[in-house]
């Protein structure tokens, strides 16, 4: 099998799973309403144990051992779980409860544009493939909807999800995709016990009704388990630049969802702003045939490697068990 093939390939699977890690994201705030008035940060904590078990069974299965941890990269985990698990997440149901899934779902189809001006040296079709997502993302979603705790909230939401892709960049190389997944989570609930404990006490914690169990259910598989994975198996792949387009799907998800709860039709102004969604993703991916990668490499995404791997993306030969 020729090298461009393989590299295509790579590519190719990094486009699909950052559409779909995005399009799961942003189910999360219109499920969001289904735990509103169950313990927040008790919530959370369940959400992220249960995930972060399933991951470290799969990594278990998959033969991946247990990574001593630099302090460069104990300290990246621990940004990561604040920033991008803990606070994302009080910022998305804060600004559901505040301004419902179109608002919180417009200010994050920003995304984009901020990991393309972020992407060291971002091309000027990036830049603005991303601009035209955007600009899909607030027509599908609609600014005006809320007040402004909830626009603020929604902001505080766009940075963690920045830090979310960023932070986690630099450990992807040596930890892999389920890892630095497992890892994050895992941080991520005693930081969450603790704040529970402090501002909810004994109350952090009840039996969730089956609305409520199924609502933490579906974020700590789906949300958490499936599309933490996904997104930072494509990650490395794509590049933060190509793979931020994708986060324009994240107000199509929400719009989605929405409309599959029965929280709202999906109007003309939705299904003109998916489109915009589409076309600015196109046109950010389109690849010039006279620009060919290196060889080995995918389009600037990291190297390809052996089938025996690429089941999970993940960690070179010697950190696997014997």
């Amino acid at each position: 099998m020729s090298t461009d093939v393989i590299t295509r390939g790579g590519e190719t699977r990094g486009l699909v799973q950052a559409s779909g890690a995005m399009f799961l994201v942003g189910t999360l705030a219109g499920v969001a309403g289904a735990i509103r008035d169950y313990p927040l940060y008790g919530g959370q904590a369940l959400r992220y144990l249960l995930a972060s078990a399933v991951l470290l069974a799969v990594a278990r299965l998959a033969g991946l051992r247990f990574l001593r941890l630099t302090l460069k990269e104990t300290a990246l985990l621990v940004a990561l779980s604040i920033t991008g698990l803990v606070i994302f997440n009080v910022c998305v149901i804060e600004a559901t409860g505040h301004g419902g899934p179109a608002l919180v779902g417009t200010v994050l189809g920003t995304v984009p544009l901020a990991l393309a001006l972020l992407d060291g040296r971002p091309s000027p079709r990036v830049v603005g493939a991303a601009a035209v997502v955007v600009a899909g993302a607030t027509v599908a979603t609609g600014l005006g909807s809320g007040d402004m705790t909830g626009l603020l909230w929604s902001l505080g939401a766009l940075v963690c999800e920045v830090c979310f892709s960023l932070l986690a960049l630099p450990l992807l190389p040596r930890l892999g995709a389920v890892r630095v997944s497992a890892y994050s989570a895992a941080l991520a609930v005693p930081m969450l016990v603790v704040i529970g404990l402090t501002v909810d006490g004994a109350a952090m914690l009840r039996v969730p009704t089956p609305a409520e169990a199924a609502g933490l259910g579906y974020q700590s598989i789906i949300v958490t388990t499936v599309a933490f994975f996904l997104w930072y198996d494509a990650l490395p792949r794509l590049g933060p630049g190509r793979a931020g387009l994708f986060a324009g799907l994240i107000p199509v998800g929400a719009i989605a969802t929405g409309a599959v709860l029965g929280l709202g039709a999906p109007s003309a102004a939705d299904l003109a702003g998916a489109a915009l969604v589409v076309a600015g993703i196109v046109i950010g991916l389109r690849v010039s045939r006279t620009r060919q990668a290196p060889p080995g490499t995918d389009g600037g995404s990291v190297p390809q490697r052996s089938p025996e791997l690429a089941l999970l993306g993940d960690a070179p030969q010697h950190d696997r068990e014997e």
